[in-house]
């Protein structure tokens, strides 16, 4: 049974209590589904986009989730890598709280958007910008799906603001000695679907979306992401350009993602893919808010047992 955590019965770990050493992934069997291959055009539907990029309802108990994600993992003189999205939103105000109320000291937020920076300042947490020999003791993160037998997480669907960068945000919660993912319960699934933000060089962005199109053979559809509004499967005139200069392909899938690893791994061996929003293949903990309370996941052991709180 998953640790699960109340609002009644949660409490914060002692100070020198061990970090993130919480729960593991239930691992019910292993699918070892190959990729299908069958050409399609670039995406038609424009439905298709919208369910795909819709931001997710979040649980009641988000909040209750963010409070246990620094009263369980942040200690005094902490670099913590500030995560994006509405989950970590909450937790970096509460953050701030705790700093103002005296129960934390001695932390520097490392944000990984420019909208968790503003949050941030306005909570009052001191800030560094990230640098690629920085030590990260702990971060937090919204993901917006988690798949449930391995915990590889899928980031980057969320509206882009001037200055976002998915390598950055993805370099953050890489090098963080721990990290959490904070998600409402129906983005922790093993049914997984919609879309994969890619980074792709600007200059052969369309050979690049073409040989995408041509991997995934009709499970997927392929959208240049615009800089606002609804422009079309080539993205308009005004294409989203991020802080390195690279386009957003929005890789929509139409069928359910089997294996996500096996997608990265695809993605990673087509030239011109700079990068895109699915994490893999490194320890974290995953903090699941549901109506009847909170539940805390890692991958933290090779066991990968579940244990009761």
């Amino acid at each position: 049974m998953a640790r699960a955590i109340t609002s009644a019965s949660f409490s914060a770990s002692p100070p020198g209590a061990p970090h993130l050493a919480l729960r593991h992934p239930w691992i019910t069997r292993s699918v070892s589904a190959s990729l299908h291959s069958s050409p399609i055009g670039l995406a038609r539907s424009p439905r298709l986009l919208a369910r795909a990029t819709a931001p997710v309802a979040c649980a009641p108990d988000l909040l209750q989730a963010a409070k246990v994600t620094v009263d369980e993992y942040v200690r005094n003189g902490m670099v913590v890598g500030l995560g994006s999205g509405r989950a970590s939103g909450l937790a970096i105000k509460y953050l701030g709280q705790r700093l103002r109320e005296g129960a934390l000291k001695g932390i520097v937020g490392v944000p990984t958007s420019v909208s968790s920076a503003s949050e941030a300042a306005k909570a009052g947490i001191p800030l560094n910008n990230y640098q690629e020999n920085l030590q990260i003791d702990f971060a937090f993160d919204d993901a917006d799906l988690i798949e449930e037998r391995t915990l590889i997480a899928i980031i980057g669907r969320r509206k882009f603001e001037g200055g976002e960068s998915i390598i950055e945000e993805k370099s953050i919660v890489k090098t963080a000695s721990g990290l959490a993912f904070i998600v409402a319960e129906n983005q922790y699934t093993s049914d997984l679907d919609g879309s994969i933000p890619v980074l792709v060089n600007s200059g052969n962005w369309l050979e690049t979306a073409e040989e995408i199109d041509d991997l995934f053979l009709g499970d997927a559809e392929v959208w240049r992401r615009p800089s606002s509004g609804d422009a079309g499967p080539l993205g308009g005139d005004f294409p989203l350009v991020t802080r390195e200069g690279h386009h957003v392909l929005d890789v929509i899938f139409t069928s359910p993602i089997l294996d996500l690893g096996q997608v990265a791994e695809s993605l990673d061996q087509i030239d011109g893919v700079v990068d895109h929003g699915i994490i893999c293949g490194i320890p974290c903990t995953v903090i699941i808010a549901s109506n009847d309370g909170v539940e805390v996941v890692d991958n933290l052991s090779k066991d990968r047992v579940i244990d009761s709180l």
